[in-house]
């Protein structure tokens, strides 16, 4: 078999996204999201929403995917799926949908890492673009809103955790900065545009002690909302004629903490090849930060284009063109896991 022609169906369900993506080796087909509007009325996901929203939307996900890319479903060659971490509910709809289609076509059947997919991402071939994929090792920071990560990446499957957050995610404090302020959800990109017309020295955040490469992000969290209700106890309309400071601020301590550990990590590992990915790598004060690092300290920077950064199954169909060429197929008596992390240099079970 050519393995420029092996065509991967990539499934993914993890949260409240529903995904399907078509993949001819590394060449990107088709890549199609369906989102889910009605967690803006509880200011985050619900869980159980999400799942049945899932179920109404997975099989016209699958069938525009594969209209968009041109092939029957019976041209595929596997199918890979999300298998965690994520929301059981949500990460079951996609995990059943894919063992019907398998089964009933007869393909190979893949699972794949949420985490390690985001940062595969980065190989994912777009038509018409140059392909420039980082070569091994390179460093990669994964920011999302579940995840906060250095990972230092030997090869496709070999991925180190260098460090990671000890609580709150980056973008999980993006999200609560943003309820905070009364922001709608997701609040995350909201904050980087209000960012953009803000004094990032406005206000000052504490830097959390933290060792080594790890992360926190709870006590900064907890900082803005101490600050945000002493200075309403002064001015009602304090966030009001504060937004855009109070935004630039609040972002800048996040990024220059992303920034700061990464920096350590290429210091510490000698690698300066330097790759982000997840949600909050489309955050553009992280995206400017590094690559004014890389200026400064001769970095090779890897950004995924938007599209990949945010929950998709390009991601997922391009770890599984990696597995499908090592013959790493799964079973059908997979079960969802909501907690699937990297240990070391392989995915601990």
């Amino acid at each position: 078999m050519d393995e420029l022609n092996v065509k991967i169906l990539g499934i993914e369900s993890s949260c409240d996204d529903t995904c399907a993506a078509v993949l001819s080796g590394t060449t990107l087909l088709s890549n199609v999201v369906a989102g889910q509007q009605v967690h803006r009325d509880y200011g985050g996901v619900v869980p159980e929403l999400a799942s049945r929203a899932h179920q109404q939307n997975i099989v016209p996900v699958v069938d525009i995917a594969l209209k968009k890319a041109g092939i029957k479903r019976e041209e595929i060659d596997a199918v890979a799926l999300t298998r965690g971490p994520g929301l059981m509910g949500s990460l079951l709809v996609g995990i059943s949908f894919a063992k019907a289609l398998s089964l009933g076509l007869n393909k190979p059947l893949i699972e794949v890492n949420h985490m390690q997919a985001h940062i595969l991402s980065h190989f994912i071939q777009t038509p018409g673009e140059a392909y420039a994929p980082p070569s091994f090792p390179f460093l990669c920071l994964t920011v999302s809103g579940g995840h906060t990560q250095i990972v230092l990446v030997r090869d496709y499957f070999d991925m180190e955790v260098l460090g990671e957050t000890l609580d709150d995610a980056a973008g999980e404090a993006f999200d609560k900065a943003a309820k905070i302020l009364t922001l709608p959800y997701p609040g995350g990109p909201l904050i980087d545009a209000m960012a953009d017309a803000g004094n990032p020295s406005a206000f000052s955040f504490p830097i959390p002690n933290v060792q080594g490469l790890n992360f926190s992000f709870s006590g900064l969290k907890t900082s803005f909302l101490y600050l945000i209700r002493d200075g309403k106890i002064n001015a009602p309309d304090f966030v009001k004629t504060h937004i855009h400071d109070l935004c630039a601020s609040f972002q800048h301590r996040i990024v220059s903490i992303l920034v700061d550990k990464i920096t350590k990590a290429s210091e510490q590992t000698g690698v300066k090849q330097i790759a982000i990915a997840g949600g909050v790598a489309a955050n553009s004060g992280l995206r400017k930060a590094l690559q004014e690092s890389a200026n400064k300290y001769d970095w090779k920077i890897y950004i995924p284009k938007m599209q990949y950064c945010t929950d998709n199954a390009a991601m997922i169909a391009i770890t599984g063109y990696f597995k499908f060429l090592r013959k790493e197929f799964a079973e059908y008596d997979l079960v969802p896991k909501a907690r699937f992390e990297f240990s070391s240099s392989r995915i601990k079970e």
